[in-house]
């Protein structure tokens, strides 16, 4: 069963930067795709970014390009979402997602659920 292990939330102050990390494992495709999603308190959980790791194809939503950059680790199953520039409007708890054997799905201009999903990392942004 695919396992995902999201690490690197925290306090920092706007302008400030921070990267996440989300460890998977459990793989059972020769590929997959792990997305990034944040939950901000009262908001609906909006997908972020998502990488695909059969052409290292990536997305991210208008709000965060520029600002925001996924990239993996594939040897070590590891994505990274570096978080520059940071607004308090990016304070969330901020959980990564994955599909196996399956690409990223990108929907209303947001990155769509995912199947696997792993326990979040709060992420706050003071002004």
């Amino acid at each position: 069963e695919v396992q995902l292990q999201a690490s690197g939330g925290g306090l920092v102050q706007a302008g400030g930067s921070l990267t996440l990390s989300c460890a998977a494992s459990g793989f059972r495709s020769g590929s997959y795709a792990i997305g990034w999603f944040r939950q901000a308190p009262g908001k609906e959980r909006e997908g972020v970014s998502c990488f695909n790791s059969d052409d290292g194809s990536t997305f991210a939503v208008n709000s965060v390009k520029g600002r925001f950059t996924i990239s993996s680790d594939k040897s070590n199953n590891i994505v990274y979402l570096q978080m520059n520039s940071l607004k308090p409007e990016d304070t969330g708890v901020y959980y990564c997602a994955a599909e196996d054997g399956i690409r990223c799905t990108v929907f209303g201009g947001t990155v769509a659920g995912m199947e696997y999903w792993g326990k979040g990392t709060q992420v706050t942004v003071s002004s």
